[in-house]
């Protein structure tokens, strides 16, 4: 019987325009998980205003980044999947097959399980590869594997991967991508931040039981004593707040503008809750927050990438995957 290894993200549009990206965010943005307003007055807002507004912005920003084989985020994660099939087969696990599928978008979740049956997979460890355990992320993508489930009648043995916020091998690759940073540009001074920018969740999201908050909280702890931080040193933040409601704080971009006001010279951020590059990331983070930095009095400013393909972290995720295959 064989086995197989799904690596699930969060998805992207299927090209950079409006159409595509209506598509995108009508299925997103309505999944319960991700908004928890109730329906028939989310479904007035999403489509009567959203949907007819927010697509052509969104996709200006997509095209800002679209690389020439398409999105960031399913790029690199194609790339993953092939990278760890590579490295399992090094460590004597070829048998193991390897894909990959987005929550959202395309390929989805419920195609590859679909081709992970018809190719005789009877165990199936699904891998959401979001570090920090959140109801809108981790759960949601667990709710498209159940989903499918409901449909089969002879059910494969599925696995999957909680988290790993506090994975050793994680938080090395993190710790050593920062160490090459600080070669190649120097190492901070006293008026240099290293920046933690998580993404956000509604604050309401915490109170309602959601680990998400504590488990960021304690990667940027472990980055930081890996990387011989103080707090002031090392800030962990949060990005992306969409609508009126309280978010996580501290909020990135207004902390960046508030530090370069006191006169901290030089930013160094990174985004540990991405597994890969995306628009977040590429567009939100390197671009917009650098503008704002700036904008404010900052002088340098450094975006790290994700992880993405680093050898490290491919290592990293494997023993992630062969642990939980061998429990």
């Amino acid at each position: 019987m064989s086995t197989a290894i799904l690596l699930v993200n969060l998805g992207t549009p299927d090209a950079p325009d409006a159409p595509a990206l209506r598509r995108y965010l009508g299925q997103f943005l309505w999944d319960p998980r991700v908004v928890e307003i109730p329906r028939p007055v989310w479904w007035f807002v999403l489509n009567g205003i959203i949907l007819n507004t927010r697509p052509k912005k969104s996709a200006e920003k997509y095209a800002s980044i679209w690389m020439t084989e398409g999105s960031p985020l399913k790029v690199h994660t194609e790339r993953q999947a092939k990278l760890l099939k590579g490295l399992l087969g090094q460590r004597g696990r070829g048998e193991l097959r390897v894909d990959c599928a987005m929550r959202y978008g395309s390929p989805s979740v419920a195609d590859k399980l679909d081709a992970l049956r018809a190719a005789g997979a009877e165990h199936i460890l699904v891998v959401p590869l979001y570090p920090q355990y959140a109801a809108s992320t981790t759960a949601s993508a667990l709710d498209a594997v159940t989903a499918w489930m409901r449909s089969q009648r002879n059910l494969p043995e599925i696995a999957y991967v909680r988290d790993y916020h506090d994975h050793p091998g994680y938080l090395d690759a993190l710790a050593a991508s920062v160490r090459e940073h600080w070669m190649a540009h120097g190492h901070p001074d006293a008026d240099t931040r290293l920046v933690m920018s998580f993404h956000g969740l509604p604050q309401r999201s915490t109170e309602l039981g959601d680990p998400y908050f504590h488990e960021c909280q304690r990667t940027g702890q472990l980055l930081r004593e890996r990387l011989g931080l103080t707090d002031k040193q090392a800030l962990v933040t949060f990005q992306s707040r969409f609508g009126p409601a309280q978010w996580l704080q501290p909020y990135t971009q207004p902390t960046l503008e508030e530090l370069a006001k006191q006169g901290v010279k030089r930013i160094d951020i990174l985004c540990p809750g991405f597994a890969a590059d995306c628009l977040e990331t590429l567009e939100e983070v390197a671009l917009e927050c650098k503008t704002a930095f700036l904008a404010n009095g900052g002088q340098t400013f450094h975006y790290l990438p994700c992880l993405n393909e680093r050898a490290d972290w491919i290592e990293a995720l494997g023993d992630i995957c062969l642990a939980r295959l061998g429990g």
